[in-house]
């Protein structure tokens, strides 16, 4: 086995959007290949066939379906970020809520000092952790 990715598979040709947020939101990140489909489709021209980006060194795998599903992205698989500072967790929070939807408020719920779950408006969803000391 060569390695193991987590796979994301956009609908409506979000995915470079979403890759591009991410990237641009969460320092140490980039985007690291991305393929189009042509005018030969199956997929709209210029909508992504297979991409590839990092997120502090943990590699996703992203598609623009071409074909409508009547399924999406589920809560029950998130994306989980450690934060450093208060700081941090707010912006990250913020920027990830904007055309979102909040399943957990930021706020102190006893496990950590702060955390927050939220799904993006991508349909992603993220839980932010600021741990005690």
């Amino acid at each position: 086995m060569k390695n193991v990715k987590p796979f994301l598979m956009f609908q409506g040709g979000m995915a470079e959007e979403a890759m591009k947020f991410y990237t641009t939101l969460i320092e140490d990140s980039k985007i690291t290949h991305i393929a189009r489909y042509g005018s030969e489709g199956p997929g709209k021209e210029g909508t992504v066939i297979q991409a590839v980006f990092s997120l502090k060194g943990q590699e996703f795998m992203c598609i623009d379906s071409h074909i409508d599903h009547d399924f999406s992205f589920t809560p029950s698989f998130s994306i989980y970020l450690t934060c450093d500072t208060e700081e941090e967790i707010d912006k990250l929070y913020d920027e990830l809520l904007q055309k979102g939807a909040a399943l957990m408020p930021i706020g102190d719920y006893g496990f950590s000092k702060k955390f927050g779950w939220l799904v993006d408006r991508f349909g992603i969803s993220w839980q932010l952790d600021l741990p005690n000391e």
